[in-house]
């Protein structure tokens, strides 16, 4: 066994003449251990977050959107478009037009974004999943149009799953001069009936601005005839998204955007990207504090060991493993603070994940989920044990060094 190694280990259980070092020691374990605890808790808090976010919005949105890089729309028979929807790997194909428009219902009236979508919406997306009300997903009849509503949408413009009414939008003209003397000119109407549902993605990007209406009625409407604002895509179960994704935008060019899920709410995961990485550099400067309690447990077990340097020097160690000595001594506090912590930590979220100790709040509010969501990346459990490790490492370099030179000279 390496020298210095076997003498820090012997230092590190056996009994000090004082034993308040003994005491200290212990402390410094506990204080690496708690910081420790600390990283693994709320860094996967935060990927149980950026999980739950992420099943809501792929009840929603596509697996591929393909969206034109200049202007809003593109034309529906686009030979690079075409060439995209005969790939042996795509399953469905969905033509969307979406754009703004405004809302009115009896006296309450609202903004909100129609989405236009073929009838093969549902096979695209799991809409029916989050659909609510005794109707299903149905976008025409005969000459009814439907429109199908985001909960918070319908609370606002007071509408219920199968509203009396019809429900109006209003879209600007595209083309020609406004009318001052006649300001309703210059709008397209038209109405639309009830399913008999409302879907809640529960995220309020959706349910609070979303119609989701016939690709037919949304091209007259907004006056775009033979375009389309997406293609989006559902590829078939066993296909590497990824792969696929990186041939479509080969097909695409410079011509279109190809995002999967996570592009297509790419500010959500940025921002949560960001908490993540400042919760985890503040708790890494908590850590870093935690570690002065190894310098002052190093110091004192300097001063109570001076007799035997001594004896170690007559023996024929050298300075250098002197000093080696008292880091391999303030590791190994690190490394046992460290192993100790990141087995609480994942035995903590393993019980949150399994009982749900820790609430979101009261038990009549209204969450996505009761209880904080927890996911344990093992990728981050590794990045923890090696930050925890590198900072109780270079925490102790210096001291040591200087110390053992100032009070072992």
């Amino acid at each position: 066994m390496n020298f210095p190694l076997f003498i820090a280990r012997r230092y590190l259980f056996s009994k000090k003449s004082t034993h308040a070092i003994n005491v200290i020691s212990l402390i410094s374990v506990i204080g690496v251990a708690v910081a420790t605890v600390a990283l693994v808790i709320v860094l996967s808090a935060f990927n149980g977050f950026h999980d739950l976010v992420a099943t809501l919005f792929t009840s929603f949105d596509p697996q591929i959107e393909i969206a034109p890089v200049k202007g809003k729309t593109a034309p529906a028979d686009d030979p690079l478009l075409t060439r995209i929807r005969q790939l042996p790997y795509v399953d469905v194909a969905t033509e969307c037009v979406e754009d703004n428009a405004l809302a009115v219902y009896q006296d309450k009236q609202a903004m909100v974004t129609i989405k236009g979508v073929d009838d093969n919406f549902r096979d695209l997306t799991r809409i029916t999943d989050i659909l609510y009300g005794d109707g299903e997903f149905c976008l025409h009849a005969a000459n009814l149009n439907y429109g199908i509503v985001g909960v918070q949408l319908a609370q606002q413009l007071t509408l219920g799953t199968r509203w009396t009414d019809a429900l109006r939008i209003y879209a600007p003209v595209r083309e020609g001069q406004l009318d001052l003397a006649d300001p309703t000119q210059g709008f397209v109407v038209d109405s639309l009936d009830s399913p008999g549902v409302l879907f809640m993605v529960k995220q309020s990007k959706y349910d609070s601005r979303y119609i989701i209406v016939p690709i037919a009625w949304a091209r007259n409407i907004f006056g775009q005839q033979g375009m389309i604002s997406s293609l989006e895509l559902r590829l078939k179960p066993e296909t590497d998204i990824a792969d696929a994704k990186r041939e479509i935008a080969d097909i695409a060019g410079d011509s279109y955007t190809v995002k999967d899920r996570f592009e297509q709410q790419d500010d959500t995961f940025k921002i949560m990207k960001i908490e993540k990485l400042f919760a985890y550099v503040f708790l890494t400067f908590i850590l870093i504090v935690a570690c002065f309690n190894i310098v002052g447990s190093l110091s004192m077990l300097i001063i109570d060991k001076k007799n035997d340097v001594v004896t170690l020097r007559n023996l024929g160690a050298t300075d250098s493993q002197i000093a080696r000595i008292f880091l391999f001594e303030g590791r190994m506090i690190s490394v046992a603070g460290a192993v100790m912590g990141i087995v609480i930590g994942l035995l903590l979220c393993f019980i949150q994940q399994q009982f749900g100790l820790v609430r979101l709040g009261d038990s009549d509010a209204s969450f996505i989920v009761d209880a904080y969501p927890i996911s344990v990346h093992y990728d981050d459990v590794a990045l923890i044990f090696i930050t925890v490790i590198a900072v109780g490492w270079l925490a102790v370099w210096y001291p040591v060094r200087y110390l053992s030179r100032r009070l072992l000279g």
